[in-house]
C-alpha cells in the first residue's frame, strides 16, 4: 500500500507540474495547483483500492491519475474575459 501511494503521489505531483507548466495563465499559483494534484491522487487511489482492493497495482494508479486530472481542471480558468453585458445596454 505504501508503493501505491507514493506512486499516486509522484504521479498526481508530475501531471500537475505539467498543467501549472502549460496552463500558467489559466490556473491559479503553482503550489495551489501541486498540491491539488497531489491530494486528488491520494484521495483517487484510496479510492480506487477500496474497490478493487489491493494486488491491482497499475488499476489503482490510473483511478489516482483520473482523480488528480479532474480535481486540477476544477481549478482552470476561462481563457478569456467573459464579455458581461448589462441589462441596460
Amino acid at each position: 500500500m505504501f508503493l501505491e501511494a507514493l506512486g499516486s503521489a509522484i504521479l498526481g505531483l508530475a501531471l500537475a507540474w505539467a498543467a501549472a507548466h502549460r496552463l500558467p495563465d489559466r490556473l491559479p499559483t503553482r503550489p495551489l495547483v501541486l498540491s491539488t494534484g497531489v491530494a486528488g491522487a491520494l484521495f483517487g487511489a484510496f479510492l480506487t483500492h477500496s474497490a478493487l482492493s489491493s494486488g491491482h497495482f497499475l488499476l489503482i494508479l490510473l483511478g489516482a491519475t483520473a482523480v488528480s486530472a479532474a480535481s486540477v481542471s476544477l481549478l482552470l480558468r476561462p481563457k478569456g474575459r467573459l464579455r458581461r453585458s448589462s441589462a441596460t445596454a
